[in-house]
């Protein structure tokens, strides 16, 4: 080490990249086609541990499901954490370092397979026009990343869609299904087609 303290002498050019004379191949896990999963079931700190290893070059998948540390099974699926999600959802504790936290970074794989459940019932139920309209955003919004769903800040109410959550807007959608074969009865009985 250099016993050199204090800033450096010249502030970089231009910020380090791993790799960057190696070309990539863009179907290995981490490239364009299959990016790392989302980070789940940590606490903040540990997440960005785990972010910076990502950014730096330094992280190493798993290529297989790891044992736990509490139950001894192999369940643990995301590399750098010690706990299954199960063991750790159970004992309220950070899968990577074991810690009592309040704050649980990530969502729960059971709650993302019920919110896309519940998006794909809206959208089965939706009309022509709102269902193009719903897969439109949720393409828009897939090359940013992870996978997300439209949010209602309030503004947006109106103009994706005409209710406030995808329940309501369930259940608006099959209301409309309804009157909407009503109406067509009424036209087609007073023959203004």
């Amino acid at each position: 080490m250099s016993s050199k303290k204090g800033a450096p002498k010249h502030q970089n050019k231009f910020a380090w990249k791993p790799n960057a004379g190696r070309k990539i191949n863009e179907t290995e896990v981490g490239g364009k086609f299959r990016p790392y999963s989302e980070i789940t079931g940590v606490c903040p700190r540990c997440k960005e541990q785990i972010e910076w290893k990502r950014k730096y070059g330094k992280y190493k998948p798993l290529t297989e499901p790891a044992k736990c540390q509490k139950c001894s099974k192999r369940a643990v699926r995301q590399a750098y954490h010690n706990l299954c999600t199960a063991c750790a959802r159970e004992n309220n504790v950070c899968a990577k370092c074991s810690c009592q936290v309040g704050q649980i970074v990530g969502r729960d794989l059971s709650e993302v397979e019920a919110e896309q459940k519940a998006l794909e019932e809206a959208i089965k139920n939706a009309r022509e026009r709102d269902r193009r309209t719903l897969l439109r955003a949720l393409n828009k919004e897939k090359p940013h990343g992870s996978k997300k769903l439209p949010t209602n800040d309030g503004s947006k109410v109106g103009e994706l869609f005409p209710a406030s959550s995808l329940e309501e807007y369930a259940e608006v959608s099959k209301d409309e299904d309804g009157d909407s074969d009503e109406d067509e009865d009424l036209i087609i009985s007073r023959g203004e087609c």
